[in-house]
């Protein structure tokens, strides 16, 4: 049976460990954004001893790419893209400090198994409401490599925005618990 959490950014271990596979969230306070050009850099940064230009301790990242805002909105849609793209680079900044990722679709091995180690969950969010999504975005400003447009790091300020646990950080896999229970032994 899921649970329902609302929950303010930064994340702790305490907090992480308390969500399960299927539990919906509702994020409040800063979420950042970051496609995979911006994960490179992140993860080239780190490579070469440099700071991040966030604090990745506690962090949630959103992988989205998000269209201009109309006039007086702070973005525009907000879907997620999908996330296995990021997924070469999400097990060094989980080690780093980062406790949540939301995007869309499946998650190697490595970024679960870093999930468990160092307490972190990845979320989904519903892929096809972009404009909805947008909505729970109060305010948004590009901190990081304004050079790759939609992609570009942004500091987003977020109100109960919606998403549900798909890895926790016991190994659970919603995709895998979903399919087991519809399939035909």
């Amino acid at each position: 049976m899921s649970e329902t959490y609302h929950l303010t950014t930064p994340l702790s271990d305490e907090t992480i460990l308390k969500l399960k596979c299927g539990d919906i969230v509702y994020l409040n306070g800063t979420v950042y954004t970051a496609r995979d050009a911006a994960h490179k850099r992140l993860v080239d940064l780190l490579d070469a001893g440099e700071e991040l230009p966030f604090d990745i301790k506690g962090a949630v990242i959103y992988f989205v790419g998000p269209t201009p805002p109309k006039p007086g909105d702070p973005i525009g849609s907000a879907g997620p893209t999908t996330s296995y793209r990021m997924d070469s680079y999400s097990p060094r900044l989980i080690a780093e400090g980062l406790k949540g990722m939301i995007g869309k679709g499946k998650r190697n091995k490595d970024v679960t198994d870093a999930c468990q180690e160092y307490k972190a969950v990845y979320f989904g969010a519903t892929g096809g409401a972009g404009a909805l999504l947008g909505k729970q975005i109060k305010s948004a400003e590009i901190i990081a490599y304004p050079e790759l447009g939609p992609e570009a790091v942004r500091k987003l300020e977020v109100v109960d925005f919606p998403v549900t646990v798909v890895n926790d950080a016991y190994g659970d896999d919603l995709y895998k618990i979903g399919r087991a229970q519809y399939e035909v032994k």
